[in-house]
């Protein structure tokens, strides 16, 4: 009851409504990433007298952004975050000689559309029969990703699953024939 009495007077205090908070809120989620961060320590330290709990109550945004917009905002200086250093490295990254047995597996199951318009390869080999193949090989269970997981490197490497479409042998069409002309008459 004491943080909603301290929300209410920060922000009757500073003169904001709540179609003023509605519109802040509206506004911010328009701006892209990371500029909306910086506009969020901005309307904080503008109209919240920088309390981040309360522009976390207020406006529903998350704490530790806020506080870093504030500091960006103070500094002018820019914080730039390194998404592609959190992701986790794909299977045939960590495993280079386990994506050369698996070319090597549907290399010869695999072929490309005929008429050339892509660069997919298409096969008849699941990615179960992938992983039985390649234990044939000598991987063990262990060493091997799940099923799902070389589902995936087989999409990323661009083999799709369809039948292959065998190769008929075309029979000769026979030469249309020459009819006589014949007179009537």
């Amino acid at each position: 009851m004491e943080l909603l009495r301290m929300k209410t007077s920060t922000l009757e205090r500073n003169g904001v409504s709540t179609e003023m908070v509605d519109l802040i809120g509206r506004l911010i989620d328009l701006i892209a990433w990371p500029a909306r961060r910086l506009a969020m320590g901005d309307v904080t330290m503008a109209l919240l007298d920088g309390k981040q709990r309360v522009a976390e109550e207020v406006f529903g945004w998350n704490r530790r952004a806020v506080e870093l917009g504030i500091h960006e905002y103070q500094t002018g200086i820019a914080c730039i975050n390194d998404i592609s250093a959190r992701c986790k490295p794909k299977t045939e990254d960590k495993n280079p000689k386990l994506l050369a047995d698996i070319q090597t597996i549907m290399e010869p199951h695999s072929e490309s559309e005929s008429s050339l318009r892509t660069t997919l390869l298409y096969s008849n080999m699941t990615a179960k029969t992938v992983h039985e193949a390649l234990v044939q090989k000598g991987w063990s269970e262990a060493d091997l990703p799940s099923v799902r997981t070389i589902s995936n490197i087989l999409n990323r490497q661009d083999y799709r699953l369809r039948t292959v479409a065998k190769t008929k042998v075309q029979k000769k069409q026979p030469k249309p024939m020459r009819f006589l002309k014949t007179s009537d008459g």
